[in-house]
């Protein structure tokens, strides 16, 4: 995370954590699915491409080390009514 730029990213919603990594892929990119960005993008485990969250916990702990108090917005999609229950 130290060696290029980073776009950072708080995710939430149903299974969040489960369906991000779902789409990162396997950590070790040799075990990654293709069609997921570490199948298709990585090739070492030391030169991953992307992080995700492995639970709340650690969640909570990570955006603290990018985000500070007021920086994460919130906001409500006017369709959310209309997708989840």
């Amino acid at each position: 995370m130290l060696s290029g730029s980073v776009c950072c990213m708080i995710w939430e919603g149903t299974s969040a954590i489960k369906t991000g990594r779902k789409m990162l892929g396997a950590t070790n990119p040799l075990e990654s699915e293709p069609g997921t960005i570490r199948g298709d993008y990585c090739l070492e485990v030391g030169r991953n491409v992307c992080h995700g969250s492995d639970g709340v916990e650690n969640a909570e702990r990570e955006i603290g080390l990018w985000f500070e108090e007021g920086e994460v917005l919130e906001w409500k999609q006017e369709m959310e009514g209309w997708i989840n229950e």
